[in-house]
């Protein structure tokens, strides 16, 4: 009986820790906030939208570069549990190096943002 609850134990804690530890692409783990609109060899363009108050799932992205469509009012908390604000103005860019977070909108309106991830270049051999 211990070992079924020791087992049980170690399942439910890898379960809960691995959207903590292994943050994974956003468009695979939330399909709901990022759409693909454009992806080759170079880079990926993602279109980002959450509604107010609404919150995604840890994930990560490589190097980008965010254009934000709509006024921003958010925050970032990070796999150690720190949290970061983030508000952003229609129209502005911002360079966002490459990073696991979980974001969240935290005001009373929907946002939109595109966000090009870069791809990095294999070297030719």
């Amino acid at each position: 009986m211990k070992l079924l609850h020791s087992i049980l134990t170690v399942i439910f804690t890898v379960t809960i820790l691995s959207g903590y530890c292994f943050a994974q692409d956003a468009v695979k783990v939330d399909p709901k906030h990022y759409k693909v609109e454009f992806e080759n060899n170079q880079v990926r363009v993602l279109r980002i939208t959450y509604g107010p108050k609404e919150k995604s799932v840890m994930h990560e992205h490589p190097d980008a570069y965010a254009v934000f469509l709509t006024d921003v009012k958010g925050k970032f908390t990070f796999p150690d549990g720190k949290t970061q604000k983030n508000t952003q103005n229609a129209g502005s860019t911002m360079w966002t190096p490459a990073g696991k977070h979980l974001p969240e909108n935290t005001g009373d309106k929907p946002f939109e943002l595109v966000l090009v991830e870069m791809k990095t270049k294999k070297l030719k051999k």
